[in-house]
């Protein structure tokens, strides 16, 4: 059987033979490391990489997934206890359009597939709260295409429309979103929430949704304002904090190409003013070249001489005189004018927006061991200018020269080198680890190869030992036959002879192969004696 084998088959299985107990456990061991090495490194290597197919998916959605892919034998992997599904990314759409064609998964109970249930005899509630569940169902699937929501629930609150009622009630939401994990939604991303529902709502305002995540915190209250991170407050602390962040990286990078980095230090502690004013300003201003909207004139005039005679009519009718002189000449003029003169009129309707600096206080401290070339003072006017510094408003700047601590940094530094030199001892290691593996294997295989020839030479005998064999053979031959000669007829010597002769070969062949140096010592030293 072993010589049906090809010759390359053959060394190694001649090689192998010729080692040590302990030779053949360690090559045995090798063999079995690299296979199974190379199994688990096939099978890494040929896993696919998993693309999500599905999420936010209901129970009976996921059963009846599962179900189809398992019945396709579409490799699957589950995630989120069970609501999100993956398979391989580059059968993700494909498995999609199949799953389509099942009517999968199932969305008939929400979006506006919810109407197309609706008969001829449904009532108008059951239309009204139809179109409702509907318009909930698009909105939340529409919250959850938002890079970072994972899952969205909206609830509407729509009040019916009364005729008869002079005051209709607003429209109200509330939507819950679940995020991603490590991931929170940043204020623009809850405005575009509450303004995507607001549109979507007739006669919803933005001040009318409130939006809250699954852990329960408010992200944007009725007010329409964002409320930055969940803290449940108003936004304020995370909008001042925002701002001091962004005025402290301003200066340290001006004061580190100043002083360098690490020789100074700034902080600064801004007060807001986030109330929301409106002041309204009404202003009138006479301006005499411009004509009179609306103009009176009454004018009475008297000229005359003469007797004044009679007088007013008193009591009874009887004339009273006046007490004027009937000689004197009289004269009596009374003039009336209004006017009314077009103003010019100025309304100012301002609105404050909230943000606005009410105090601002930056402190500057400088390392006195590499600044000490620096004025303090140039240093406080450069802060005061990059930071809008105003002493009418009770700004204040300080700089300080002090020596700094830089142990925790030093040991800080250390530890980092440390690790770093850690880091490379290791992949060091790891590498001097497989190096030494494979050097190992190829030293096994090294070796079997360097013992197999030595065995091939061993078993290659030289002409003269041959030669000196076969005379040896055919001398005992001889021998045999003449002893065979006196007792057992010709042809039957000449079978038997045969036959032994064929034992002989394969016995000696037997030894040459199993003892090649002790064969050829002793042939060594026949042919030596025979000298």
């Amino acid at each position: 059987m072993i010589d049906r084998l090809p010759a390359p088959v053959r060394k190694v299985i001649d090689g192998f033979k010729a080692f040590t107990p302990g030779q053949k456990s360690v090559t045995i061991f090798a063999v079995l490391a690299l296979a199974i090495g190379g199994y688990f490194f096939a099978t890494w290597a040929a896993k696919p990489t998993y693309g999500t197919l599905f999420n936010n998916l209901s129970t009976k959605d996921a059963s009846a997934i599962v179900d189809s892919l398992q019945k396709s034998g579409t490799p699957y992997e589950l995630a989120n206890n069970g609501q999100t599904i993956m398979v391989p990314q580059d059968q993700v759409y494909s498995v999609r359009l199949q799953l389509a064609g099942e009517s999968l998964p199932g969305e008939s109970d929400t979006g506006y597939s919810l109407l197309d249930k609706q008969g001829v005899t449904t009532s108008d509630f059951m239309q009204h709260v139809g179109y409702q569940r509907a318009l909930e169902g698009e909105l939340a699937n529409t919250i959850k295409s938002i890079d970072g929501v994972q899952g969205a629930t909206v609830h509407l609150v729509i009040p019916q429309k009364d005729v008869f009622a002079d005051d209709q009630k607003k429209p109200t939401a509330s939507v819950l979103i679940t995020e991603k994990a490590n991931d929170q939604l940043s204020n623009q991303q809850v405005q575009s929430v509450v303004h995507l529902v607001a549109s979507s709502v007739e006669g919803l305002q933005p001040d009318q949704v409130t939006l809250a995540d699954a852990n329960g915190r408010m992200l944007s209250t009725g007010n329409g304002a964002a409320i930055g991170a969940g803290n449940g407050g108003d936004g304020s602390d995370d909008q001042t904090v925002t701002f001091q962040n962004r005025l402290n990286s301003s200066l340290q990078t001006m004061l580190d190409a100043v002083v360098g980095p690490g020789n100074a230090k700034v902080t600064t502690n801004a007060a807001l003013d986030f109330d929301q004013t409106e002041t309204k300003k009404e202003s009138y201003q006479a301006d005499p070249s411009l004509p009179a909207l609306a103009e009176s004139i009454s004018r009475e005039a008297y000229n005359g001489s003469g007797t004044s005679t009679g007088g007013v009519l008193g009591p009874d009718n009887i004339q009273v005189p006046n007490g004027a002189s009937g000689n004197g000449n009289g004269q009596y003029e009374n003039t009336a004018t209004t006017r009314n003169n077009a103003l010019n009129k100025t309304i100012e309707d301002r609105k404050s927006a909230p943000g606005t600096i009410k105090r601002l206080g930056v402190a500057v401290l400088l390392n006195s061991k590499t600044a000490g070339l620096v004025n303090p003072a140039d240093i406080q006017k450069l802060v005061s200018a990059a930071a809008g510094v105003d002493a009418t408003r009770g700004d204040t700047v300080a700089v300080s020269a002090m020596p700094f601590d830089t142990s925790a940094a030093d040991q800080a530094k250390q530890d980092a080198l440390a690790q770093a030199a850690a880091e490379k001892t290791s992949q060091q290691m790891s590498m001097l680890k497989t190096g030494g593996l494979v050097a190992i294997v190829l030293f096994l295989l090294l070796a079997v190869w360097w013992r197999g020839r030595r065995a091939k030479k061993r078993k290659a005998l030289t002409a003269a030992e041959l030669a000196h064999l076969e005379a040896m053979q055919a001398a005992l031959e001889q021998q045999r036959l003449a002893e065979l000669n006196a007792v057992i007829p010709a042809p039957a010597i000449e079978a038997v002879a045969n036959e032994q002769l064929e034992e002989r070969q394969r016995e000696i062949e037997k030894m040459v192969e199993q003892q090649p140096d002790e064969i050829a010592a002793l042939l060594r030293g026949w042919l030596g004696a025979g000298r």
